[in-house]
C-alpha cells in the first residue's frame, strides 16, 4: 500500500497527469482505488466492458491479443483508458507478467477530473496519438511511413 504522500508523489510522475495543480492531484490521488494483482493473472480480457483506467504502480503486464504479444509495460504506464472513452469493449487483454500494483480510475471519476481540469484530455490525447503512431510504424512499411511522415525524402513518380 502506498502512503497518501507517495501516492501523490507517484500520480505526480504519470505522464497523463503532468502539468496538474498539486491541489487538484491531491484529490485525484484519495480517490484511486489501489489493487494487487499476483504473476500471471489477468486483469481484464479483450472483449469485455471496460469502465476503468488502470496505472502501473509495480510490475509488468502484457498487452496482448490471444498469444499475440502487443506490448509489455511497466511502472508508470497506463493502460484501459480506450474503452473508457469509446464506450467499446476492451481491445486487447492485459495479463500481469510478475506480482503487480496498479491504480484504477472509474470512468465517473476519469470524466469528473476531466471536467475540472480539462488537461487531463489533452495528456491523454498524445497518449493515445503515441500508441496510433507506434502501431503505425509497425504495420507499415518503413520506407511508406517515412515517406507519410516526411522523415525522408519524397520520391519522384514518372
Amino acid at each position: 500500500m502506498l502512503t497518501s504522500v507517495d501516492r501523490l508523489l507517484f500520480v505526480r510522475g504519470v505522464s497523463i497527469f503532468n502539468e496538474l495543480r498539486d491541489d487538484f492531484l491531491v484529490r485525484l490521488a484519495s480517490i484511486m482505488d489501489e489493487l494487487s494483482f499476483p504473476a500471471q493473472h489477468t486483469i481484464f480480457t479483450q472483449g469485455q466492458e471496460g469502465r476503468s483506467l488502470y496505472i502501473l504502480v509495480s510490475g509488468r503486464v502484457k498487452v496482448h491479443i490471444g498469444d499475440r504479444v502487443l506490448a509489455e509495460l511497466e511502472k508508470g504506464a497506463c493502460f484501459g483508458e480506450m474503452s473508457v472513452f469509446d464506450a467499446e469493449p476492451r481491445s486487447a487483454s492485459i495479463s500481469t507478467l510478475e506480482p503487480c500494483e496498479c491504480l484504477m480510475l472509474t470512468q465517473q471519476q476519469l470524466y469528473e477530473a476531466v471536467e475540472e481540469t480539462p488537461g487531463i484530455a489533452v495528456n491523454i490525447i498524445r497518449l493515445l496519438s503515441r500508441r496510433i503512431r507506434e502501431l503505425n510504424r509497425k504495420k507499415l512499411n518503413p520506407e511508406i511511413y517515412n515517406r507519410i511522415n516526411g522523415t525522408s525524402p519524397p520520391t519522384r513518380i514518372q
